[in-house]
């Protein structure tokens, strides 16, 4: 079991991993995250952009370190993992 915060997303960009300290930091179940638009679903619009250009370059192999997601809680509100 992971200490931090573990997320995946396919080539669409859906969520295809969501593990416990995720869901504990969202508040959203992996049942309620799988399968969803990370970035339409889980990050405000003002953010949408910089995280979609950082998450297309990640699948095509450029790694981009110490990246902040800011991910909506379940509450609403904005946590940067």
């Amino acid at each position: 079991t992971a200490n931090a915060p573990i997320f995946g997303i396919d080539r669409d960009g859906k969520v295809s991993e969501w593990n416990r300290k995720t869901a504990e930091i969202t508040g959203f179940s992996k049942s309620e995250a799988m399968g969803k638009s990370l970035v339409n679903t889980f990050i405000h619009t003002y953010h949408r952009d910089s995280v979609s250009d950082v998450l297309t370059r990640a699948l095509f192999g450029d790694e981009s370190s110490n990246y902040e997601l800011p991910l909506f809680t379940k509450a609403g509100e904005q946590r940067d993992i």
